[in-house]
């Protein structure tokens, strides 16, 4: 599943940080061991200390003069790395993390910093993570369309801001689909973009293509040598949790497309996964465009249709 070959790549990223923290530890161990005798002995000391605390522990037998000297050994050690002009914990494992110590975990809770490379590698893999911080619901103009548009248009868009945030901020598994009709310029994308920011910082798995990118990731898996081991271009599109298909009707208009539309659009109805698609064309125009098949899935019960008022807001920016 999409989401979660994006769980596994975090998982292993982190991973990775926790190895290369440890491997950088023992690298400067061995370094100053093999350059500074007195550590080599103190090290080798500590090591054997740690072993008769071990064992007295076990017999119950007396360990505080162990522990004293244990901790004179490190204190002596820090000496001698200062002395050298370094920090005294210079030899110690320094992880990215220090509340999980690059585990991703707190105990059985996931780490703060695993969820927050979770969203970040979402936002990465979103297709509009250049747009994330800039398109959101706090700085959608919805006083441009009053000024320009009047008290009706406002009124309009007012509702669907307000729809498109609740239906963010309580989005779960089949949350149900969209459809975005308007003009070019009319703010589809601007919220589209800000729907997707808050689903994946609540941990969901959005993409957001063009129609004609996602035909086209079809077709160049249909044409794959079947004994390819590349791994498939279109599969994320059927199972991420949320798919925002931009500018429906710009694609080529051809048998495959018509094809791939029905297939992505039934399948991931049929598997419960939410859709939002956008498009600039009208009502009649989708009809003319789109076999009924197709245009009864997105016109039908199974999408809240919404209308965006006309004008394009962005000539004034």
């Amino acid at each position: 599943m999409y989401i979660q070959d994006t769980y596994r790549r975090v998982k292993n990223d982190i991973e990775q940080r926790r190895q290369n923290a440890r491997a950088t530890a023992e690298e400067r161990n061995l370094a100053l061991r093999a350059k500074y005798p007195e550590i080599q002995q103190i090290d080798e000391e500590l090591t054997k200390t740690g072993l008769r605390l071990f064992r007295a522990a076990a017999n119950r037998e007396d360990i505080d003069a162990i522990r004293r000297r244990n901790l004179q050994l490190n204190g002596r050690r820090r000496e001698i790395l200062v002395s050298l002009g370094y920090p005294e914990d210079y030899t110690e494992v320094h992880y990215t993390c220090p509340l999980c110590a690059d585990t991703g975990y707190q105990g059985i809770r996931m780490c703060s910093c695993f969820r927050e490379a979770l969203i970040l590698e979402n936002i990465r893999e979103s297709g509009i993570g250049h747009l994330i911080d800039k398109q959101t619901f706090d700085n959608f103009d919805l006083l441009w369309y009053k000024k320009n548009k009047g008290d009706a248009a406002y009124e309009q868009m007012q509702t669907l801001v307000r729809f498109a945030k609740a239906y963010a901020e309580g989005f779960g598994r089949s949350s149900g689909n969209l459809l975005f009709m308007g003009p070019t310029g009319a703010g589809k994308t601007h919220l589209c973009t800000a729907i997707a920011s808050v689903v994946i910082r609540r941990g969901f798995g959005v993409l957001y293509d063009t129609a004609q990118s996602i035909i086209a990731a079809f077709e160049t898996d249909r044409f794959k040598n079947g004994y390819s081991n590349e791994p498939s271009l279109s599969d994320k599109y059927l199972e991420c949790d949320l798919l925002i298909i931009d500018d429906l009707g710009t694609e080529f208009q051809t048998a495959f497309a018509l094809s791939c539309l029905y297939n992505l659009i039934n399948t991931r109805q049929n598997h419960g996964l939410s859709t939002i698609i956008s498009t600039n064309l009208s009502y009649s125009a989708l009809t003319q465009r789109y076999e009924d098949r197709i245009y009864s899935r997105i016109i039908g019960s199974d999408y809240d249709v919404w209308v965006f008022a006309e004008g394009d807001h962005r000539l004034d920016v």
